[in-house]
């Protein structure tokens, strides 16, 4: 029964992560800086645990590209990656660091520095295939620079929801 609920989770944060860059689809500069898709996969990976958040997180920005033609591959593939790696980095740590006041800070912060490394060095091998060069300068903009306002809210609005759905035991699906 608890897998049942972890797939219907995953589903729903699934379309969540389908749906929710329309909020910002009509002006693109703005969803790559609030990172709408990101959200609900970090807190799958909280909730339904690591392993449906790898899947969550690489399966929808792949499947984003399939149905509405955007984020062009191969961003859709360097953020499979990304995604896969927040979604699998939450739901480890925050399992493992269950004694700890801090575990939602904790393993959303290692997430969203694995996240941007992972991302980085799927770049450098996808802007290497296509014959262009993956700077440092690109990096630093496209990982932290430009998402400053979606760091903020990951860093503010997920402690949030993650307090609010402990307090009401949505949190409470055991492995």
């Amino acid at each position: 029964m608890k897998n049942m609920k972890k797939m219907i989770l995953s589903a729903f944060f699934l379309a969540l992560g389908l749906v929710m860059p329309f909020l910002t689809g009509q002006i693109p500069e703005i969803g790559g800086m609030l990172l709408p898709m990101h959200i609900p996969v970090l807190i799958c990976g909280f909730i339904c645990g690591w392993k449906y958040g790898l899947l969550v997180g690489f399966i929808t920005p792949l499947l984003r590209t399939f149905i509405f033609g955007m984020p062009p591959f191969l961003t859709a593939v360097s953020m499979a990656f990304e995604l896969a790696t927040y979604g699998a980095a939450t739901g480890f740590f925050y399992q493992k660091l269950q004694n700890s006041k801090a575990r939602i800070y904790i393993s959303l912060l290692i997430a969203m520095v694995a996240g941007r490394l992972v991302w980085g060095a799927v770049s450098v091998i996808l802007y290497g295939v296509s014959g262009n060069a993956f700077t440092w300068q690109i990096f630093i903009g496209g990982a932290f620079l430009n998402a400053i306002p979606g760091i903020i809210l990951q860093i503010i609005l997920i402690p949030v929801l993650m307090l609010a759905l402990e307090k009401a035991g949505v949190t409470k699906i055991d492995d």
